[in-house]
């Protein structure tokens, strides 16, 4: 077969390479649909859920948020483990899929399962889906360089201008804040003068819930005008909040300010975010999405960045703190450097033992050729472009030359002895002719 193999191709040179200069081109094709990473994505097939109820105990959270969610989880199909963990107000479940499974056809599945489940979760607490990336998912992150802002400033700038541009990025999951204040108007209650009013804190609470929203009312008409009737109650600044009324202490009003003090502070902080000693900094981690192309989506991220710039405020800047494009590039050229040097070697050496330029050639043609290939068939199992497969391919280098080199020293030594055999015949023939 192989045998045949061979005469078919050396009757049918031209064809031959035509095949081959239609896989290259094909090749070179894949090579730049085939997504770029450094680090090979080992993660499992999972899909996360993320439920917070804060101010509840782990084992609150456990009983009545995680066991039944994991438990109405079990039923969906091609689901190969489930793995849970509760904390302090919150609860995430690891749902892992089958590895052949898409990942967005078991985000649906999770999904519709949740739907179900709601019901059977606490008043007011509705789990949430994680983003669509991985653990090797995390392929950017910046912070702000802002020494005339304060930390609650830039985090309001980081989670108002920035997330928000960045999110739009083709190929980012979540863009998730770090560092800084997250601002909000807190009220410190004097637990004496609410004695005295006798207005309880679950009162003010829903007091201020309540008047904190905008309410619609109906059409009317009035002098051939028609006027639509709406209640305006957002709150906009702290004496919005102070003058919200909160009862009556023998027929006078009792507000917000009568019982306590409104402030604007910083949510609870469970760490900062220290940039090489100099001080606390705010900015961002850019998640991936799944599958996609990491060298593609940092450069487009660094370009949204540029014109995200353009409209911070004065003195205003980003900064990178990591970046896994230098990782991305690095191991790229690698692999550039290697193969340009394995062909001068290759070359170099068939050059030396068998003296022949064009069998050198026909070897060296074969590199570039097989790796091409070899893309071709990385995108048909859906792998990436990463250290490991790239460090493969270079070491599968020597294995490919080896054969033409063996292919090419037995030809030229078959032929050679062909037309040594030859020679030593037609030598005969003449000495016999002449006798």
């Amino acid at each position: 077969m192989v045998q045949k193999i061979i005469e078919i191709s050396l009757k049918n040179r031209y064809i031959v390479l035509l095949l081959a200069i239609g896989l290259f081109v094909w090749g070179i094709s894949a090579i730049k649909k085939n997504p770029i990473d450094a680090i090979p994505d080992l993660s499992e097939n999972q899909v996360i859920v993320f439920t917070e109820w804060m101010g509840r105990s782990p084992q609150v959270m456990e009983d009545q948020v995680t066991y039944p969610l994991v438990s109405n989880l079990q039923g969906v199909p091609k689901v190969k483990n489930i793995r849970a963990a509760s904390m302090f107000g919150m609860s995430f479940v690891y749902v892992i899929f089958e590895d052949d499974v898409d990942v967005y056809w078991a985000r649906t599945r999770v999904l519709e399962r949740l739907n179900y489940a709601q019901r059977l979760l606490p008043q007011g607490v509705t789990p949430a889906l994680g983003p669509d990336g991985t653990g090797v998912g995390h392929i950017f992150w910046y912070h702000l360089d802002a020494p005339k802002m304060d930390l609650g400033e830039q985090r309001a700038l980081q989670d108002w201008y920035v997330k928000f541009a960045l999110q739009t990025v083709p190929g980012v999951a979540e863009v998730a804040s770090y560092g800084g204040f997250e601002k909000q108007y807190q009220l410190v209650v004097d637990p004496v003068k609410l004695q005295y009013y006798n207005i309880s804190l679950m009162d003010v609470m829903n007091k201020v819930k309540a008047n904190n929203n905008d309410v619609g009312g109906r059409k009317f008409e009035m002098s051939d005008m028609a006027y639509i009737i709406r209640g305006l109650g957002y709150v906009k600044n702290k004496e919005d909040i102070e003058n919200i009324a909160l009862g009556n202490y023998n027929g006078i009003p009792v507000s917000v300010k009568d019982i306590g003090q409104v402030q604007m502070g910083g949510d609870l902080r469970l760490g900062i975010f220290d940039a090489d000693g100099n001080g606390e900094v705010v900015g961002g981690i850019v998640v991936m999405r799944y599958g996609e192309n990491a060298d593609q989506v940092i450069k487009a991220v660094k370009e949204k960045l540029k014109d995200v710039e353009k409209g911070l405020p004065e003195g205003v800047k980003f900064k990178t703190s990591y970046d896994r494009s230098t990782l991305i590039e690095a191991a790229i050229d690698t692999i550039k450097s290697k193969i340009i040097e394995e062909i001068i070697v290759v070359a170099v050496i068939v050059i030396l033992f068998l003296f022949h330029w064009r069998s050198a050639l026909s070897i060296i043609i074969q590199i570039p050729v097989t790796i091409a290939i070899s893309f071709i068939l990385l995108n048909a199992f859906g792998l990436s472009s990463n250290i490991m497969s790239l460090t493969g391919i270079a070491l599968a280098i020597g294995v490919i030359v080896d054969n033409g080199i063996i292919m090419s020293e037995n030809a030229y030594r078959s032929l050679s002895l062909w037309q040594k055999n030859n020679h030593s015949t037609t030598k005969q023939d003449s000495h016999e002719k002449m006798v």
